[in-house]
């Protein structure tokens, strides 16, 4: 729910512990990067009895989409960590300008009248790096005024001091002592000529007025934290605002060593393609944990209550974190679609990462679920195909079978196997229900733990499921090579022999695993071959393959009625 914006004095929001706040932009999909942002943050609020606040920072009315909000909240929603306020930027506009009168008022800042040429309305006619416009800072009160008052726009922008060498200082609880020469800061906007704050007023404001004890974010922030301080200093104790204490994160970079981005390297970086290809949540919070972050003891899979109590800033590491997806040529998986408007810049924002022009790749295998439930529950093929293309971007051709580890970190697969394993057969069952059925297939919940536990040592996602356990679902197997019915050391003539036998027995056997292990291994001995000689040919008539789960609890799960089916036509396959 959103909280009612206050003042610097509001007593909702005194606290005994750490305030921080998540702040990402609505302007593209949530990146992993800005996960991890919001999952750290949360960590330090629990870990420190505090606060955690979601404020959407969506004062950029040209690049929000309303698509972009629902994947922040789906994103954030599906990680199931929660929030404890909640906040909209551009509910608090009247308090940004408050602000910023209030800073103008102090003589910190200044009208520029200068006609703006980009985002920020500043221009440079000088050459070398931009400070300010000549005649702008040096304008009078009383012309500023006056040429306020006539209509002409301006923007409002802070008033860096120039006056002999000074440095902004600030100590970042991951990279330690910050310094920088206010010669190298230019006069940053605060207000833009249309009246609306820029982002660095408006997220200090909010930091004040919310007041927030630590600002967690990524480390591309570093260099605007500078002018954050300054603005800091600009509202002043006598307003009761303290700085808060700053922590940025190392990034997150491709195998490569580039910045991850949806437009260089595609969907593999989006939350939504994570969930979409059936990774539990508990699983990917703790990868994104151990990407620039370590408990002291090096421990790797850890349950959330682990993750509360072993989290510290001081276990942040200062190198970038390496996201070891695959470079896959043809596939689209881990590089850039190359979209029309590849040229879009990235939006820095808080909590971003990712970029406006790749909105459209955002083809994620949750296309698994939407086009798998209009395969009906008959066509085999496609439905494996569907599963196996784990990513798929728009515009490209999709790669074929492709395996976790030919998409995402192999420890990330790792991680989210470790985890499957650890579900109990309910809630594994809870959990594959659903993507069984969104495939078109009608399976009964008592039937699905069943399969579930036939599984749950052979799938890595969720959604290996429908490759795992497809000859469940199917009525018709597809078409496999009858050679994969002969047994070792053995013919056609002894693969006939034991399908034969064996639908003789199974049309009689009691469908239990202990009877049905006594039955075939019996025959087995009657037929003087080795119990694997007479498995084979049937796991193969049952399943269409020679991988599949045990023989015996297979057949159960499956009964008389399809068991005998299937063996029927692998014999008149293979006379």
């Amino acid at each position: 729910m959103t909280q009612p914006s206050g003042s610097l004095a509001n007593a909702q929001h005194a606290t005994r512990g750490p305030r921080v706040r998540f702040a990402p932009s609505p302007t593209g999909f949530l990146h992993v990067g800005s996960a991890r942002t919001f999952i750290f943050n949360w960590l330090y609020a629990r870990h420190n009895g505090g606060t955690t606040i979601l404020r959407l920072d969506d004062t950029d009315v040209e690049r929000n989409t309303e698509a972009s909000v629902q994947s922040i909240f789906d994103g954030l929603k599906w990680l199931g960590l929660g929030w404890d306020e909640e906040y909209k930027q551009s509910e608090r506009l009247a308090l940004h300008r408050q602000m910023a009168d209030a800073i103008f008022q102090k003589g910190l800042a200044y009208r520029d009248f200068t006609p703006a040429r980009d985002d920020d309305g500043e221009r440079s006619n000088v050459p070398g790096p931009w400070l300010f416009n000549p005649g702008m800072r040096e304008l009078s009160p009383a012309e500023s005024d006056r040429r306020a008052a006539a209509g002409e726009p301006f923007a409002l922008r802070f008033r860096v001091p120039r006056e002999g060498e000074q440095q902004v200082r600030f100590l970042d609880a991951v990279y330690g002592d910050q310094a920088k020469s206010t010669a190298d800061i230019e006069d940053f906007a605060l207000l833009r000529s249309d009246g609306m704050p820029t982002y660095h007023l408006a997220s200090c404001a909010d930091d004040a007025d919310l007041r927030i004890s630590h600002v967690i974010r990524g480390q591309d922030h570093l260099t605007n934290t500078f002018k954050h301080v300054l603005i800091f200093e600009a509202i002043g104790e006598a307003a009761g605002v303290t700085p808060p204490q700053f922590a940025h994160l190392p990034l997150l970079v491709a195998p490569d060593g580039t910045k991850l981005s949806k437009r260089r390297h595609g969907p593999v970086v989006s939350v939504t393609t994570y969930r979409d290809a059936g990774f539990l949540p508990e699983a990917f919070i703790n990868f994104l944990c151990l990407l620039g972050w370590s408990p002291k003891d090096n421990r790797e899979k850890m349950s959330c209550d682990e993750l509360v109590e072993a989290f510290s800033l001081e276990g942040i590491n200062r190198a970038n974190a390496v996201v070891n997806f695959k470079e896959l040529s043809g596939t689209g998986v881990g590089r850039a679609p190359s979209p029309a408007n590849s040229d879009a810049k990235e939006h820095h924002r808080e909590g971003h990462g990712f970029s406006a022009a790749a909105k459209a790749t955002d083809s994620v295998p949750g296309g698994l679920a939407s086009e798998a439930h209009n395969l009906g529950g008959h066509d085999f093929s496609r439905a494996h195909n569907v599963a196996s293309n784990v990513v798929k971007p728009t515009g490209l051709q999709p790669a074929r079978n492709l395996t976790p580890e030919d998409t995402f970190d192999p420890k990330a697969v790792w991680l989210n196997a470790e985890y499957i394993r650890g579900l109990t057969i309910e809630d594994l069952s809870a959990r594959l229900l659903p993507i069984v059925r969104a495939a078109g297939f009608r399976v009964e919940p008592g039937k699905m733990q069943q399969i579930a536990a036939l599984i749950r040592e052979r799938i890595k996602l969720l959604h290996d499921v429908l490759t795992a356990a497809d000859f469940f679902f199917v009525d018709q197997l597809p078409p496999y090579d009858r050679a994969e019915l002969i047994p070792q050391k053995g013919d056609a003539t002894l693969a006939l022999k034991v399908l034969k036998r064996a639908r003789e027995l199974l049309a009689q056997a009691e469908f239990k695993h202990g009877a049905l292990d006594q039955t075939l291994r019996a025959a087995a001995q009657e037929m003087k071959i080795k119990p694997g000689q007479m498995f084979q040919p049937i796991r193969v008539a049952v399943c269409g393959r020679k991988n599949a789960p045990p023989l015996f609890e297979t057949l159960e799960v499956l009964g008389r009625e399809t068991t005998l089916a299937r063996i029927d036509q692998a014999i008149q396959k293979i006379q």
